[in-house]
């Protein structure tokens, strides 16, 4: 069979789900926790039409709710996610609320519950709404095995497997999980690139074609049990990785490659204690420790005729390491107000060396070999008090400092203070209706990778370490209403409104180069709006439309111009429409995504860069023989895309223009399976 008549098949499938259902019970609503309307409790109940497999599946199908597994920044307190096992969360930053989820059998779920602006005894850590599985206390033992295959319509086929083993015997549980992962661009595919000059004129014009693949390979354990009066929680890990992107553009007499490689190993330990201290005072201890290692190589090579160009090359090797000590205090004074306090303490380190030639000849770069450390100290207290059923308040205020030392080709040392309040505020006056307020001053996390050089060849980009990098501020006002309606539907609107001080962006250097830098205040405005509609009134018996999009206005000035813009990798907007549908009656789901467009652009000193695409499509359906198995299939179809550069002839405020490149790529179609076996 060919890989084309299997893409149309999977179509066909999906298609074929939308077939009328037969109307089956309804679910279980979801029912407000006594005395807290900001809580709705989920009981299995409510997702038995779905057979799901997992307690991922259940938290997948719970309306309103989009899973965010953090984005594994620097330190715990603001880095992680918003899921909660049993009112915690996972051991190690690696070890996600979704992972976790997904290797928990839905039958060993006893409720979750859907926090929305705040609960007694629970950590938002700054997100609005958050889950928490509370899972049964029966010995048992589980397996899940999951296996994968993508199918890409003329480029590199891929294909990952895990396998979940976790075991419970009274308080006491532990778990292996062997994975063989893959990482992927759904952006591969072949095209034209055509550049004009200033004037318009086609000075290029070449076929083009790239593709980006790689895999990881890791094992994880988890240990938890009963432990000196408390509960210990265990985890570890270690994995390796690699990842490669080519390109190459061919036209009469001319070939040009790009290539980029990479490969390393990481690992991980994590641990958790938590012990009651008497009835109304807990504590929690945290310790994690991350390392890792890799090397990359970047070339660039180009042939005009029988001549080759001197061949391009960035080759860089870094170690890098993170380890955390945290402990907290949680004091129920009352069933309405909750006391915490603790503090965290971390240290981080990159070690980084970086070589650029051409034609063999080095070329030198500033702070291309470098070593960045940060020790890092956070005091922090917060209280949740819930003044009436209806209404929540928690604030709080972490006090930060830190100091960040280079060595190497940048010897210096910096030291920083901050004040970090946050206020949530949470009005919930009817069970489906909820109004939630946020003011908050955040941090940005340093990338420490960008104290050294790098580059980007594809682009023709080279960037210089900045030394004098500092961290970004924002102080961020946010309201949000919810409407819960006919079960499970929701309308959820949001206002934010963020004050940036010192935004990152990137800067000019000498010799030509730039660097991610602080270029000044900014702002940014957003509009978020997301709508799930039940349809069973209309007749289409178990399914549900969707629409969400995220509106953003973002204002800077550049430091090269001195004029007003957007800040760099700040989508303006990205409306997606959803459709799903239920058919218990054939133990099938199907649905779908559309997304109208999209686009992002970069504003460097010597060239602004982005892409615009259209018309993405997913659909997708899954079948159930049986309450063990689970088999979903999946096509992803992308129109096409342009990848589009504007070049500069110089910096002046003028900035005439060198050239407009524009990359119009046709990215693949590709079809995903996954065999899901529980047992």
């Amino acid at each position: 069979m060919t890989k084309t008549i299997l893409l149309a098949g999977a179509a066909a499938i999906a298609i074929a789900g939308t077939a009328q259902a037969q109307t089956g019970p309804a679910p279980a609503a979801p029912r407000a926790e006594a005395g807290q309307q900001g809580v709705l409790v989920f009981v299995p109940a409510f997702f038995a039409e779905q057979r799901p497999n997992t307690a991922l599946d259940m938290v997948q199908r719970i309306p309103g709710f989009s899973v965010v597994d953090g984005d594994g920044s620097r330190g715990f307190e603001g880095s992680v996610g918003n899921i909660l096992i049993n009112g915690a969360r996972p051991a190690s930053k690696t070890d996600t609320g979704s992972s976790v989820l997904s290797r928990t059998l839905a039958s060993q779920v006893e409720r979750i519950e859907l926090i929305r602006g705040g609960a007694a005894g629970i950590d938002m850590q700054g997100h609005g709404v958050v889950v928490n599985v509370v899972t049964r206390q029966e010995s048992s033992t589980q397996s899940i095995l999951t296996a994968n295959y993508w199918a890409f319509d003329g480029g590199q086929d891929l294909a990952a497997g895990t396998y979940q083993f976790t075991a419970k015997h009274g308080e006491t549980s532990w778990g292996v999980t062997l994975s063989d992962g893959v990482s992927m661009s759904d952006a591969n595919g072949e095209g034209v690139v055509v550049r004009r000059n200033g004037a318009g004129a086609i000075i290029r014009q070449e076929d083009y074609w790239n593709d980006q693949y790689g895999g990881s390979t890791s094992v994880r354990g988890n240990l938890a049990t009963p432990f000196a009066g408390g509960k210990i929680d265990l985890t570890a890990r270690w994995g390796v990785n690699d990842y490669v992107s080519q390109s190459l553009q061919t036209g009469l007499g001319v070939r040009r490659e790009n290539l980029f490689g990479t490969e390393g190993s990481s690992g991980e330990v994590g641990v958790v204690y938590t012990r009651p201290l008497d009835d109304r005072l807990d504590l929690e201890t945290r310790f994690i420790h991350q390392f890792g290692e890799g090397d990359a190589v970047s070339t660039s090579r180009t042939r005009l005729g029988a001549v080759d160009d001197p061949e391009q090359r960035f080759e860089s090797v870094d170690e890098s390491s993170e380890t955390i000590g945290r402990a907290l205090i949680r004091f129920e004074r009352s069933p309405t107000l909750t006391y915490e306090a603790g503090g965290e303490v971390a240290y981080n380190m990159l070690e980084t060396d970086q070589a650029f030639s051409v034609g063999g000849t080095p070329i030198p770069l500033p702070s291309a070999s470098v070593k960045v450390e940060e020790l890092r100290g956070e005091l922090f207290g917060k209280a949740t008090w819930r003044l009436r059923p209806d209404l929540n308040l928690e604030g709080g205020l972490r006090l930060e400092a830190s100091e960040i030392r280079q060595s190497g080709d940048a010897d210096q040392e910096k030291s920083f203070f901050f004040a970090k309040p946050r206020l949530l505020a949470t009005w919930t006056p009817m069970a489906n209706t909820q109004v939630r307020f946020r003011f908050e001053r955040e941090l940005g996390q340093l990338d420490f990778g960008d104290f050294a050089a790098s580059a980007d060849l594809d682009d023709e980009n080279v960037l210089g370490g900045n030394a004098d990098l500092e961290p970004e501020q924002r102080w961020i006002s946010e309201l949000t209403f919810e409407r819960r309606f006919l079960k499970d539907g929701i309308v959820s609107i949001g206002l934010r409104h963020d004050e940036i001080v010192d935004a990152i962006d990137v800067i000019p250097l000498d010799m030509g180069l730039s660097a991610v830098g602080n270029i000044g205040d900014g702002t940014l405005d957003q509009l978020a709006l997301n709508v799930l509609v039940p349809m069973d009134w209309a007749g289409f018996s178990g399914g549900k439309l969707g629409f969400r999009n995220t509106w953003n206005h973002s204002e800077v000035t550049d430091p090269t111009t001195g004029r007003t813009r957007r800040i760099s990798g700040v989508r303006p907007s990205q409306p997606v429409f959803t459709v799903q549908q239920d058919i218990p009656s054939w133990n099938l789901q199907w649905g779908g995504a559309y997304i109208v467009s999209l686009y992002q652009f970069s504003y460097d000193p010597d060239q602004t860069s982005g892409f615009r695409g259209s018309d993405y499509l997913e659909a997708w359906t899954e079948w159930k023989p049986t309450p063990t198995l689970a088999l979903r299939l999946q096509v992803n179809i992308w129109d096409d895309f342009n990848v589009e550069r504007t070049v500069y002839a110089d910096r002046t405020p003028a900035r005439p223009i060198a050239f407009v490149e524009n990359r119009f790529v046709d990215p693949r179609t590709f079809v995903q399976v996954r065999v899901r076996k529980t047992f």
